[in-house]
């Protein structure tokens, strides 16, 4: 199903909550993070450009295709990507609460980048999370290992032995994993049918993983941003655990089909514990933002 903007709002805001505290932007997120206030978000999790179109071949569903998923994902050189993370991560730190964290998933294309330039920029990286998928494409190429993980750095502002100190949910971590300690390898399917139902997208990540990254580092009722929001699967499962969300994507018919999705899950009938402090969007809002095409 495809929709169009009826709203008139000119900061281009294609979903909100009826409260207001959880929105989605069409536009560039740099620019739209300026708007944020220091200090006002609780948790970053978001997945940036990978860089990875340069006209080669990947296998999808068992058909080769083009690699390319559009010029957002293409490289511009190691200094010019890399002038571009610090950039948007320099944003983030800013707005970013003193106790706050900031999860980033990539590949070996970007997170060395990702994790050089949150050092640069005084982030503290506290874990890097493999990621394991469990039924991988195969390597067409057949030059090298079979690409089977995707790397999440997982930082903070809080300095080591500093007044701040980041919020981890230690217990229910361990809870999850049968009363032991989580280690850094996490094995998840990639997105399930039913979550590309409404549309997908390229490099679209199971809300799954998100969830449990949020549920580590977050309670009810923070503030989640995603400066790179695509199909919205981190504002579904902020939503779905009670958080509010706020994100940005600039290309159109991702940031519909994420807003699509976030008003599908906002519209649900959650359990009381949740609803409480979810942003929840009205169907008549709904119906005021958008229209069948």
């Amino acid at each position: 199903m495809e929709y169009r903007v009826e709203s008139d709002r000119d900061d281009g805001t294609v979903w909100k909550s009826e409260g207001g505290k959880s929105f989605l932007q069409l536009g560039d997120s740099l620019a739209s993070m300026q708007n944020l206030p220091a200090g006002s978000v609780d948790c970053i999790w978001t997945d940036p450009p990978y860089l990875l179109s340069n006209d080669g071949i990947t296998c999808v569903a068992g058909r080769m295709v083009k690699v390319n998923k559009g010029e957002w994902d293409r490289s511009r050189g190691i200094d010019l990507d890399h002038e571009f993370n610090r950039t948007w991560l320099g944003e983030c730190f800013r707005i970013l609460k003193p106790n706050g964290s900031i999860w980033v998933s990539g590949t070996l294309h970007v997170y060395l980048s990702v994790g050089m330039a949150m050092q640069q920029i005084g982030f503290r990286i506290l874990n890097d999370i493999v990621w394991e998928k469990p039924a991988p494409p195969p390597n067409l190429g057949c030059r090298c290992f079979t690409h089977s993980t995707e790397i999440l750095l997982w930082a903070t502002k809080a300095k080591k032995g500093g007044k701040d100190r980041h919020k981890f949910n230690y217990e229910l971590m361990k809870e999850e994993n049968g009363d032991k300690q989580m280690k850094n390898v996490w094995r998840f399917s990639t997105p399930t049918d039913e979550e590309k139902r409404l549309g997908k997208h390229p490099t679209q990540k199971p809300v799954a993983l998100i969830a449990r990254c949020l549920r580590a580092t977050t309670d009810p009722g923070d503030l989640v941003l995603d400066p790179f929001a695509g199909s919205g699967s981190t504002g579904v499962a902020a939503l779905k655990l009670g958080r509010h969300f706020v994100g940005y994507e600039q290309n159109k018919t991702y940031a519909l089909l994420a807003a699509s999705r976030l008003s599908e899950i906002a519209g649900e009938d959650l359990p009381e514990s949740i609803s409480t402090t979810s942003a929840l969007v009205s169907r008549k809002r709904q119906q005021s933002l958008f229209a069948k095409a």
